[in-house]
């Protein structure tokens, strides 16, 4: 048997018989841009999250960066976020003009460690970019405090963490504007890219909208430079058949990663994930820490034996060269470059059979004692 990281294909077979007929009422209808299941989508989605308002978009990046946009960030502000993240976050924040600064994690949650953000705070910073890193939520009772304290604005990175509560409440809708991505491979994803920006300030609402039209609120007529940033019918078809399922499918994925920390607890030569009471986690990724040294071999030893898994993130974005004019340094933010040597995200979909999963903590059962002793010998 083999375990792969994610299948998509299973979740497909599973709902076939709906999305097909979903998608041939589109292709039917002929309403293939901005069709009326768009707005059916945005309207369920919002409900789901409890806010007012979803404004679907093509992508999770672009959800960032029209929630930027949005909150008038631009050119000469700063907005702190966390070097540990896909690029996207920062892709968003210089699209729009601004530059990021990097605020260090916490090595236990793996997401921005509130306790460095007001050391960063200068005349220039206009908002806080929080990233609920593999599904896990942010500590945003400490970020909102920060927030108010400093009249800063916030944006929520959810493109990993579709479900995920923070003191009972769905992340994205606690801060100003909440962002998601539904690539493929997340805990609700389409059949392509897709993303959506949520918030319950209508003015910060109707701007999102129209910002993603070519900035028009009257058809032909632009009251600024948007972005032809729409999610197709298509796709807001096959979300509107998967999102029912969605709470569901984070069960599963608990139960999974409960299986892994009942099974790999007593394992030295890792550390599993630490839980936070307040915050319920939607596991998109289950990431474990490797130490000394020992996560290529590992991973190597996983791939022998019909495991795969993922390095989420190999290289901290403030080491990437294209923040090179930001003037970073190796050791500047030791948390997020130690977690880049470490981290390794084990097999989770919501499909993974039981087998799996004993194959899975098998297998790193006997890869850590496999590499202890080369590394020993």
């Amino acid at each position: 048997m083999n375990v792969p990281p994610f299948q998509a294909r299973s979740q497909y077979q599973q709902l076939a018989d709906e999305i097909e007929k979903s998608v041939c009422a589109v292709m039917a209808g002929g309403h293939y841009i901005m069709g009326p299941q768009v707005k059916m989508f945005e309207a369920q989605f919002a409900e789901y999250l409890g806010c007012k308002t979803a404004i679907s978009c093509n992508s999770g990046t672009d959800a960032l960066h029209l929630a930027l946009r949005a909150l008038d960030i631009g050119a000469g502000d700063e907005v702190l976020t966390t070097p540990f993240t896909f690029i996207a976050t920062t892709e968003a924040i210089g699209m729009v003009g601004a530059a990021p600064v990097f605020v260090d994690v916490d090595p236990t949650t793996y997401n921005i460690d509130p306790r460095l953000l007001e050391a960063k705070i200068t005349e220039r910073t206009k908002a806080i970019l929080p990233v609920h890193l593999y599904g896990r939520p942010c500590d945003m009772t400490a970020v909102m405090h920060i927030a108010r304290q400093y009249n800063l604005k916030v944006i929520e990175d959810c493109a990993q963490a579709t479900g995920a509560t923070w003191q009972g409440k769905k992340v994205g809708t606690i801060g100003d504007v909440g962002c998601f991505s539904f690539f493929p491979t997340k805990n609700l994803g389409c059949f392509g890219d897709g993303g959506a920006a949520v918030t319950s300030n209508p003015e910060i609402a109707e701007r999102i909208e129209y910002l993603r039209r070519h900035g028009g609120k009257v058809k032909y007529q632009h009251s600024e430079l948007g972005l032809n940033s729409r999610l197709d019918t298509l796709q807001a078809a096959i979300l509107l058949v998967k999102l029912p399922y969605l709470d569901r499918w984070n069960a599963s994925r608990s139960a999974i990663a409960a299986y892994y920390f009942s099974q790999l607890a007593e394992i030295e030569a890792i550390n599993l994930p630490s839980l936070d009471p307040l915050g319920q986690p939607v596991w998109n990724q289950f990431t474990i820490r490797v130490l000394n040294g020992q996560r290529d071999r590992l991973q190597q030893s996983l791939k022998e034996r019909s495991v795969g898994s993922m390095i989420y993130y190999p290289i901290p974005l403030h080491l990437q060269q294209v923040h090179a004019n930001l003037g970073h340094r190796r050791g500047d933010f030791p948390a997020s470059e130690q977690l880049s040597y470490e981290v390794l995200s084990l097999p989770m979909f919501p499909e993974l059979a039981t087998s799996a999963q004993a194959l899975v903590t098998d297998a790193l059962k006997e890869s850590v004692a496999h590499s202890l002793t080369l590394c020993n010998s």
